[in-house]
């Protein structure tokens, strides 16, 4: 039994932000790809000729511990992510996580102040 596409599109865009992110995990697992690999293998013949001390463009800020004051941090999270406040808790709670991923070093940098200000604890990788 085939399933078209256009359902298969209809399901995922009725889906919330972390179930998709889920389910992106889940098909990694399943196939055995990456998505960030994939993203990469494109860009890689684009760049052949770049340096190798080429400047890191992409940041990750991981939530590294709870924190002094969850609550804040839990409303930073919801702020900058969009999530919603069960999934935000789980996200801060789950320590040692990513926030977020892929993003430029000024946001990062941004995003991490404003951890660290909620009374948080980050890092930028």
């Amino acid at each position: 039994m085939a399933v078209a596409r256009t359902d298969i599109l209809d399901a995922i865009a009725s889906m919330t932000v972390l179930e998709l992110s889920q389910l992106i995990k889940e098909m990694e697992d399943k196939f055995g790809v990456s998505a960030a690999a994939a993203a990469v293998a494109v860009a890689a013949p684009a760049g052949a000729a770049a340096p190798a001390a080429e400047e890191k463009t992409e940041f990750t800020v991981l939530r590294t511990a709870a924190g002094d004051n969850k609550v804040n941090v839990i409303k930073v999270v919801r702020a900058v992510t969009g999530l919603g406040l069960k999934e935000a808790k789980d996200l801060v709670d789950g320590a040692p996580k990513a926030v977020k991923e892929g993003i430029s070093k000024a946001d990062a940098e941004a995003l991490l102040k404003q951890i660290l200000e909620a009374g948080g604890k980050a890092e930028l990788k």
